[in-house]
């Protein structure tokens, strides 16, 4: 299977480099673009036709919603993660309103990178491997199926979310993901994914908390 085209669209230059250096450590995808404004990344859409676009909601001429309303007008299809720092439920009910079923809250790790992608991946090789099968019921029942399983999941870790949330009320300051998870019983990866919900649903807040060599460490807290 070929590596699925990437354009990258954000205007900050310095998260385009990291965020391009995400992208290809991970060998199913290859960047086939760079667009840091409404203009430039509906022209990157209409010249390389990308599989995904990593959409900075916050450009300098328009906003990414604007561009990715206009792109579907246009007849592009393909997937598109949500990269942006805004949190507020409006940004997300509207970025979903126009088919996009990830969102990356900044700052955003390495981890939570490949995560989105390799849901991306798993999902267009799916809809790739129904697409050469004829529609009767069983076809139908399977690419419906990974929709259920998902509205099932959600419901039941809803009281999971509830658990998180209310940690960090009762927390004075901040924790990590790691903090999380130890008191709670749970990953970390599992405790940053709940964290990262409650911060696109505007509960949470993040801020990277530096301190001697390596990544700065993600730090939560209740908004």
């Amino acid at each position: 299977m070929r590596p699925l085209r990437v354009l990258i669209v954000e205007d900050d230059k310095a998260v385009a480099v990291v965020t391009r250096g995400f992208v290809e450590r991970h060998g199913a995808f290859a960047v086939v673009g760079e667009a840091g404004t409404g203009r430039t990344a509906l022209e990157a859409i209409e010249v390389v036709r990308p599989d995904l676009v990593l959409l900075d909601i916050h450009l300098p001429d328009a906003s990414g919603i604007e561009v990715l309303r206009v792109a579907r007008a246009r007849g592009f299809a393909g997937e598109v993660i949500a990269v942006t720092a805004a949190r507020d439920l409006d940004t997300v009910r509207a970025a979903r309103s126009f088919g996009v079923r990830h969102y990356l809250v900044k700052p955003f790790g390495l981890e939570a990178m490949r995560d989105r992608l390799e849901a991306v991946r798993a999902e267009l090789a799916q809809a790739a491997s129904m697409s050469t099968q004829p529609l009767d019921q069983r076809a139908v029942d399977a690419m419906l199926q990974p929709a259920d399983r998902q509205k099932h999941a959600l419901a039941g870790s809803q009281l999971t979310l509830d658990r998180v949330a209310g940690l960090l009320a009762e927390t004075t300051g901040t924790v990590s993901a790691a903090e999380v998870g130890e008191r709670l019983g749970m990953s970390r990866v599992s405790a940053r994914r709940y964290l990262e919900r409650l911060v696109a649903e505007g509960r949470a807040e993040v801020a990277p908390r530096y301190g001697g060599t390596g990544r700065p460490e993600l730090r939560y807290s209740v908004r």
